[in-house]
């Protein structure tokens, strides 16, 4: 699971550097890049989730820390962190939310990689 991911991750930083030499950021393309980054951000998301999901040390700190760069977020950023974790840290309930939002994300992929081809 996780070396498919990798290398599907190779495949994608290939093609976003052939839209880059090519320019298919400049205006005719530029909703097909916008429809290309939604994209990328959502997998990286996924990834992020699917990283946190074995519950070892890196992966508890790894959510730990990047949940926590939400804290950042002026007035409602300790908030949005507590409800993100389901508590007062990464545990059982930030797990299952996890483990949800990684099944459930990639279900909108190819949506968008629908409207990435049409665009």
């Amino acid at each position: 699971h996780a070396n498919t991911a990798s290398a599907f991750f190779f495949l994608v930083y290939i093609h976003i550097g052939r839209g880059l030499y090519y320019g298919s950021y400049k205006t005719p393309r530029r909703l097909t890049w916008t429809i290309g980054t939604i994209i990328f951000i959502i997998m990286m998301a996924t990834a992020f989730l699917g990283y946190v999901l074995p519950y070892g040390q890196m992966s508890l700190w790894g959510a730990t820390v990047i949940t926590n760069l939400m804290s950042a977020i002026p007035w409602i950023g300790e908030d949005i962190v507590e409800f993100i974790w389901g508590g007062f840290s990464v545990n059982n309930a930030t797990l299952n939310r996890f483990f949800s939002l990684h099944f459930l994300l990639p279900f909108i992929l190819p949506a968008l990689a629908l409207m990435h081809l049409i665009a």
